[in-house]
């Protein structure tokens, strides 16, 4: 039983390497120039190894958004995790929001510079497109329960239908907005967070 244990935590180890490595040369190179005998090299494995244990690039990045968006290794739907669970049943609104930008600021903090470079990829060379895909509509998945959450609270703003009130929330919290302020302009997370759950009270609640 020993050895077993043992060699499965080897296992992890070196997997986690390989996506640690991973991770370091999307984010420095970008997706088109990142291969996987780099990979390989940086994490310091066999090419095979990385092949056998991923398949293909793609599926790397896959299992690295994944973990970052979740955080852990732990296979529990965003919508099921305790911060959102909890964000979701507050009697307040304001609340409700900024929590939720709260929620979403942790979540792009280990996961934004990735989504770019998935987003960067598809735009040159359409690689990724399903993956890039998949996000995004889970990301509305996520941001739809927020917003029904407020409708049912009678405090949606008036004239703000579900779907353009989704819309909103996509655009503010997007991996896109968080790039341009935090990377590109130099903003801390912070400062994101407080912007991103004042934009939406403003424009969700009509009151800021």
């Amino acid at each position: 039983m020993a050895k077993t244990d043992g060699r499965r935590l080897r296992s992890q180890a070196t997997r986690r390497r390989m996506l640690d490595a991973a991770m370091k040369l999307f984010v420095e190179r970008g997706y088109g120039l990142t291969t996987i005998d780099s990979i390989a090299q940086e994490a310091g494995v066999a090419v095979q190894t990385m092949y056998f244990s991923f398949g293909n690039k793609e599926k790397i990045l896959k299992e690295l958004i994944d973990l970052h968006v979740a955080g852990d290794e732990e296979p529990v739907p965003t919508l099921e995790r305790p911060p959102v669970v909890d964000a979701l049943s507050k009697e307040d609104p304001h609340q409700q929001l900024r929590a939720l930008a709260a929620i979403t600021r942790v979540i792009n903090e280990r996961v934004a510079p990735l989504l770019e470079v998935l987003r960067n990829a598809v735009i040159s060379s359409g690689d990724g497109a399903e993956l890039w895909e998949t996000n995004k509509q889970q990301r509305r998945t996520v941001q739809r329960h927020f917003v029904d959450a407020l409708i049912a609270k009678g405090a949606l703003v008036a004239g703000l239908d579900a779907d353009h009130a989704v819309d909103v929330c996509y655009g503010v919290l997007g991996p896109e907005m968080y790039h341009l302020f935090v990377t590109e302009r130099g903003w801390t997370p912070q400062e994101w967070e407080d912007w991103a759950a004042n934009a939406l009270c403003c424009h969700l609640l009509g009151r800021c």
